[in-house]
């Protein structure tokens, strides 16, 4: 976050929020996986940065034979995966570049995963349709009405089913997108809530990142009629040296930069 301009934070409506994210995914598809696609692989589960795995956390519990819904997929590496495990899963993504990579990795890997592009706000899925739905860092910050995603995710819930998802730690949200000692300094309040911005060659946002802390991120969860279960704060491992945007071994060690949240939809719901 900067103060370049062109760049701060500034209100931003879900008509222009989805317009700028969905032209900014599709821009960035090509030099986001050639700088992550290594550590993210084709047919593999990376919760976040932190390199924290579902092979190890086991957040979505036991997936054979269960209907499980990708949200914000990306190229679909994790939803791949769950299809090795036994899962039939789906996965959907604001973006058709991301989406390309996602057929491009289905082909290398010969793991067919049913691909849907669509808005999170707005589910094109029938009530009660999946057992899991979850997503690492996709569509969540992404979109201005993270309540209605929360609501959405709840409809197409059979009751108890899960609801898993890893986003930002909010505390990022005070220090600047830097990996190194200026990352390190209170910038701004964590209860400023004027999302971040980044305008297009055109003038309008280009690029949009909503903020919530994790009492609001509490109350959407509880007003979908969803139960947080856990609430997991991925610590930096021990030897982990990969540098990823504003993640790092420096700011790793000393505070979060990952939240997952883990819900259950309530019986009767």
């Amino acid at each position: 976050m900067g103060d370049a301009a062109g760049v701060g934070r500034r209100v931003a409506d879900a008509v222009s929020t989805v317009r700028a994210n969905r032209s900014w995914w599709d821009g960035a598809a090509d030099a986001y996986h050639a700088e992550h696609g290594d550590f993210l692989g084709d047919a593999d589960f990376v919760w976040c940065p932190e390199d924290l795995r579902e092979a190890q956390a086991h957040l979505l519990g036991d997936v054979r034979g269960a209907p499980v819904i990708e949200v914000g997929c990306g190229a679909a590496m994790c939803s791949r995966w769950l299809r090795a495990q036994g899962a039939r899963a789906v996965a959907f993504d604001l973006s058709a570049g991301m989406l390309r990579h996602a057929r491009e990795a289905a082909a290398r890997t010969g793991i067919d995963v049913p691909l849907v592009q669509a808005d999170a706000q707005h589910l094109p899925f029938a009530d009660s349709a999946f057992d899991v739905a979850f997503t690492a860092f996709g569509a969540v910050p992404f979109v201005a009405d993270s309540a209605a995603v929360m609501r959405e995710v709840a409809r197409v819930l059979r009751p108890g089913g899960r609801w898993v998802f890893a986003t930002t730690h909010p505390m990022r949200w005070c220090f600047p997108d830097d990996p190194g000692r200026p990352g390190l300094t209170v910038t701004t309040s964590y209860f400023d809530r004027t999302p971040y911005v980044e305008d297009g060659p055109d003038g309008r946002p280009g690029y949009v990142d909503h903020h919530r802390t994790l009492g609001d991120r509490v109350r959407e969860i509880t007003a979908a009629g969803l139960t947080l279960v856990d609430l997991i704060e991925p610590e930096w491992p021990t030897g982990h040296t990969r540098i990823w945007g504003q993640w790092s071994e420096l700011r790793g060690t000393l505070f979060p930069g990952t939240v997952i949240y883990v819900c259950r939809k309530q019986i009767g719901v």
